[in-house]
C-alpha cells in the first residue's frame, strides 16, 4: 500500500524523506536569531521580483563588542566592508 500512496501523493514522499516540516530545536522563533546566536540579525535579500531569501548575518567574535546594540543598517554596512564573507548553505530543512 505504501507504493500506491506514494504514487497518489508524491508530495507525501518529500515530506517524509526530507522531514522539512520539523524545526529543531523545537519551539524556537528562527526569525529572532539574536535570541539564539550572539551578534546576529535576520535580513532578507530580494533575488528577483516576488522572491525574497532570508539570511542571518553573524559578525565574527572579534567584532562582537563593536556590534553590541547596533541596528540593521550597521550590519548591512559591515557586509560591504573589506572583511571576508563566508556563506553557509544549510540544506533543505526549511529553517535558517
Amino acid at each position: 500500500s505504501v507504493p500506491f500512496l506514494i504514487r497518489l501523493f508524491p508530495s507525501l514522499l518529500t515530506k517524509f524523506v526530507y522531514l522539512n516540516f520539523l524545526a529543531f530545536p523545537f519551539f524556537v522563533d528562527f526569525r529572532r536569531p539574536e535570541l539564539l546566536v550572539n551578534n546576529t540579525i535576520s535580513l532578507y535579500l530580494t533575488t528577483e521580483p516576488g522572491v525574497a531569501v532570508g539570511i542571518w548575518h553573524t559578525v565574527p567574535g572579534s567584532r562582537g563588542a563593536e556590534a553590541q546594540g547596533k541596528d540593521q543598517r550597521w550590519y548591512e554596512e559591515a557586509l560591504a566592508d573589506a572583511h571576508p564573507v563566508i556563506i553557509y548553505l544549510h540544506g533543505n530543512g526549511g529553517t535558517r
